[in-house]
């Protein structure tokens, strides 16, 4: 069940707060249809949950996730930069 109070955005735009939801019986939540519309989340999408104990839970589309840590690989396949001579 979502609480729709308003849908909050930042000065800029891209920060958002959606409301407040319940977690069911079986943990599961709904994502408000208006997060869904702007973060383009379909019915059938594999989303990351990422928690961090002291500032809570993170949705995070699956593809997207795997396209950054695709991204941190690349890094460590390039030979480190050496420091500059003094």
């Amino acid at each position: 069940m979502f609480h729709n109070h308003r849908c909050h955005h930042d000065h800029d735009g891209r920060k958002h707060i959606f409301g407040t939801v319940k977690v069911g019986e079986r943990g599961q939540i709904v994502i408000p249809k208006e997060a869904r519309e702007i973060f383009d989340i379909k019915p059938g999408e594999t989303l990351m949950v990422l928690g961090d104990e002291n500032h809570g839970l993170a949705l995070v589309k699956a593809e997207k996730f795997r396209h950054i840590a695709e991204e941190m690989l690349r890094i460590f396949e390039r030979p480190p930069e050496e420091p500059p001579e003094e």
